[in-house]
């Protein structure tokens, strides 16, 4: 519900899909899919239209005593990330705890039902490219649910810190994919530094930590290990229609890492590597067949 992603078919793009020099494969046939697609969907599109509503009705109360704070609207996209997976059957597990630090969690970038797994496991706010902010329904939701947006400019970097800064000292916690784009769920991409920019600033470097996080896919028995991934010219909609209607569902595990304190980090390359590493750490090896070469 907050948040959104930077994958394929979601909207004009800042740098280059990945794309894997193996296409993906034809899911296999589910008995009653139709019906489970209906039976899960209506349920969420519901769930998300009323607690939309009821966010917009807090928020604007919560304005008139905390400002830009959100310490009670913000419980409505981890309220509703949690149920929607649950009504999609994608089983959720957590290893390892959210930082009590002020800072950003950085996540590697798999499939858009990342915004709902990243939203169910703590309060985040992400952070997402500017023109999101004006894409019909979708930018609405952003906005509401308190994206930060940005250009990713270096020319930017000022204006960056200047937003990461009021957002941080109001106790929000950060999330944003250093990757600049979704995978096949098997792997992690090369980290992008520019983003962790900001954070080296005088004004945050000594009080801001950086917690990296791994979100693992498992497929449903059966189906391609990339199941979940979304990548390349893939379209949202059959990627939504294929995961409503799998039976068995499959899981996902999200593992928190030791977060890094900036102030101990080098520069904004290094804090990348670090991250990029800690992320990886937590899937498993690729499979043979699945290796890009």
């Amino acid at each position: 519900m907050s948040g959104v992603s930077n994958g394929p078919q979601n909207g004009p793009q800042n740098g280059p899909l990945w794309e894997s020099r193996i296409p993906p494969s034809e899911p296999a046939a589910v008995k009653g899919g139709t019906w489970r697609i209906i039976r899960r969907g209506l349920p969420i599109i519901l769930l998300i239209v009323i607690c939309m509503v009821l966010m917009f009705a807090t928020r604007a109360v919560e304005r008139l005593f905390y400002g830009l704070r959100r310490p009670w609207s913000s419980v409505f996209p981890r309220f509703v990330s949690r149920n929607a997976l649950r009504l999609m059957g994608v089983k959720l597990s957590v290893k390892g705890q959210p930082m009590r630090h002020h800072g950003a969690v950085v996540a590697n970038h798999s499939t858009w039902l990342d915004i709902f797994v990243l939203n169910a496991v703590q309060r985040i706010f992400f952070v997402s490219k500017a023109e999101v902010a004006n894409w019909p329904g979708i930018g609405t939701m952003a906005k509401a649910t308190g994206t930060v947006f940005i250009n990713r400019d270096r020319k930017e970097a000022a204006e960056q810190k200047r937003m990461f800064e009021e957002r941080l000292h109001l106790g929000h916690k950060l999330l944003f994919f250093p990757e600049g784009t979704s995978s096949d769920s098997l792997r992690v991409l090369p980290f992008k530094p520019t983003l962790f920019a900001a954070f080296f600033t005088p004004e945050l470097r000594d009080e801001v930590w950086i917690q990296p996080v791994t979100a693992r896919y498992i497929a449903p028995e059966g189906q391609d290990v990339r199941f979940y991934g979304w990548w390349g010219d893939m379209e949202f909609g059959p990627s939504l229609v294929q995961v409503l209607k799998a039976n068995p569902q499959g899981r996902v595990e999200v593992i928190f890492h030791d977060p890094i304190a900036v102030i101990d980090v080098k520069d904004r390359k290094e804090m990348a590597a670090r991250c990029e590493a800690s992320v990886r750490s937590g899937l498993p090896e690729i499979p043979a067949e699945y290796v890009d070469v």
